[in-house]
């Protein structure tokens, strides 16, 4: 697995605007997001798990208006931000998938694994 450079920590707030990365998921040219809650980083794959959409309202808004959950802008459904769940809407029972991230020395980076890779050059 190789380490992919996404951003400095301090560029990702508590419940703020998350920070898109490109990968290729599968086959398909993707994105991926970082979020921070409860002082922890998590990354998830930029689709919803009731229709595969792109779920930020705006690049990078993906929390609701209380920063306590990450919505779909196209359908409402609503994830917990660690652990990717969806707990309301359509997708009720389905999850995020998550993108394996560390940070490290004030930056942030993602991990690739069979499925997430690099964007295809």
């Amino acid at each position: 697995m190789a380490e992919i450079w996404i951003c400095a920590s301090e560029d990702l707030q508590e419940g703020g605007k998350g920070i898109r990365f490109p990968v290729t998921a599968g086959e398909d040219d993707s994105t991926g997001f970082v979020i921070r809650y409860g002082g922890v980083v998590y990354g998830y794959l930029n689709r919803c798990a009731h229709v595969p959409i792109e779920l930020d309202w705006s690049p990078g808004e993906f929390f609701e208006g209380s920063g306590l959950y990450i919505m779909c802008s196209t359908h409402g459904a609503i994830y917990e931000p660690d652990t990717g769940h969806c707990s309301g809407g359509p997708c009720r029972g389905g999850r995020l998938r998550p993108i394996n991230t560390v940070e490290k020395d004030n930056k942030i980076f993602w991990m690739t694994d069979n499925f997430i890779q690099p964007v295809r050059a």
